[in-house]
């Protein structure tokens, strides 16, 4: 599976569960993170710097997920990334 243009496709990193006062909150009630951290599965030819393998975080909002030989990844788009780790 390859990119193209530009467009990124990752693979959401679990994060560590979030405690507040000793309580641990669910994926539900976690809510306030705004931005995933991700690894890079493939870059399209258009986007400079990010390359595979890079650790990233985006927008919880964008892109949108497929399944690829049971695994869920994550199409984004180039300018919805952040930071690069």
């Amino acid at each position: 599976m390859q990119a193209i243009n530009y467009y990124v496709i990752v693979e959401k990193i679990k994060e560590a569960p979030k405690t507040v006062a000793g309580l641990e909150l669910t994926d539900k009630q976690n809510t306030d993170i705004r931005y995933i951290r991700a690894n890079v599965v493939s870059v399209g030819e258009n986007v400079p710097i990010i390359k595979e393998g890079d650790i990233i975080r985006y927008d919880k909002h964008a892109g949108f997920g497929i399944d690829w030989d049971g695994k869920m990844l994550y199409v984004i788009k180039a300018n919805d990334i952040v930071l690069v780790e």
